[in-house]
């Protein structure tokens, strides 16, 4: 069964991938046009009623779509690592409990079965403070950020702010630029997007087979990881 559920994952995400590519059909256009600027309107009106958020870049904006995609294309990357080690053993004591005497209420959990609380494994331990790492980037992204980055929110006094609008002002919508080849801009667009979605539908299907992310991503490369 397991292959018949990873083909069926593997199509699942092929199709949806594909209701982002381009559409040659002139039936399919009006209706593209009209989802894009019903997309357009809404980003509009947002910088109308809170213009104080939209300056920075909050809400529905190509600023706050592209930093999502970034966090959601790391979070893939850290996933498939994380199965890999999982399994290769590379986790020491991966299934024992943390002591709750030695690290306090950081190590509960709730139980949903129970409906009580326990403690969390030595190998989720170790992939929580593995992402601290994503977590402080974000941070410094937004309150320290380097002359030459590309900053978390919108500032008019950074040196890369005219680059931001400038780029920002080239993407966004419900269907970036298909034709852009290679590194750049509405690549990673396009990409984070993909991540984004490929996240929810892991978690929606791990939710439903009541099983781990980790052991969802390894059921769809077929056990590939362990």
């Amino acid at each position: 069964m397991a292959p018949l559920r990873t083909l069926a994952a593997l199509t699942l995400a092929a199709t949806s991938v594909s209701a982002f590519a381009p559409s040659t059909s002139a039936v399919s256009r009006p209706t593209t046009a009209v989802a894009s600027q019903v997309f357009d309107d809404a980003v509009k009106d947002w910088g109308e009623e809170y213009p104080q958020f939209a300056e920075w870049g909050w809400g529905p904006s190509v600023q706050a779509e592209i930093w999502n995609g970034r966090h959601a294309m790391f979070g893939w990357v850290v996933m498939c690592a994380c199965a890999y080690h999982q399994g290769h053993g590379d986790f020491p004591d991966a299934d024992k409990m943390l002591n709750l005497k030695e690290w306090g209420t950081l190590a509960t959990i709730a139980d949903g079965l129970e409906k009580g609380k326990d403690t969390i494994s030595n190998e989720r331990a170790i992939i929580l403070i593995a992402n601290v790492h994503a977590f402080f980037v974000g941070i410094a992204a937004t309150i320290a950020p380097l002359p030459f980055s590309d900053t978390l929110l919108l500032d008019v006094n950074h040196p890369m702010y005219e680059w931001q609008v400038e780029r920002n002002s080239k993407l966004g919508g419900i269907m970036p630029d298909m034709k852009q080849v290679g590194i750049n801009p509405h690549a990673e667009l396009m990409n984070g997007r993909m991540a984004m979605m490929g996240i929810i539908t892991c978690l929606s299907y791990s939710f439903i087979k009541e099983q781990s992310m980790i052991d969802t991503i390894n059921e769809w490369v077929g056990g590939a990881y362990f």
